[in-house]
């Protein structure tokens, strides 16, 4: 999955380039295209940037949940247990402000998520090697 940290996340990233907790945002032949109408991608994203870092990601494989966002927990929080928490069909702006608010709060395995994601979160199918 090839990476492309935004300039604004990059300034938000504290001593020794440790991020509190990062946003992968997928963006390739469904996710971040006209296929998702009425939606305002770019704002999205710049919306995402302002609270944390976000990664661009190709394909995620999960066509059929765009818009597609990942919430990776710190590494303390992951050390800790938390795993990475996908929403799919995120498609209005609320429900980024809602992401961001939460990420903006720590996250996975630091702030609960608020009941109002789980109408996004979805378990990813597992890749075949």
């Amino acid at each position: 999955m090839p990476r492309q940290d935004t300039e604004a996340a990059t300034a938000k990233r504290g001593p020794a380039g440790a991020a509190p907790c990062r946003v992968v945002v997928c963006r390739d032949c469904c996710c971040g295209t006209a296929k998702v109408a009425g939606v305002d991608h770019d704002r999205q994203l710049a919306r995402l940037a302002e609270a944390v870092p976000v990664r661009v990601s190709d394909c995620l494989d999960v066509c059929e949940h765009a818009n597609v966002i990942v919430v990776q927990p710190s590494a303390a929080a992951r050390a800790a247990g938390a795993r990475p928490v996908w929403l799919g069909l995120v498609n209005d702006p609320e429900a980024t402000d809602d992401i961001a608010a939460w990420i903006q709060a720590g996250g996975p395995g630091v702030a609960p998520c608020p009941d109002i994601l789980d109408l996004y979160t979805f378990t990813p199918p597992r890749r075949v090697r």
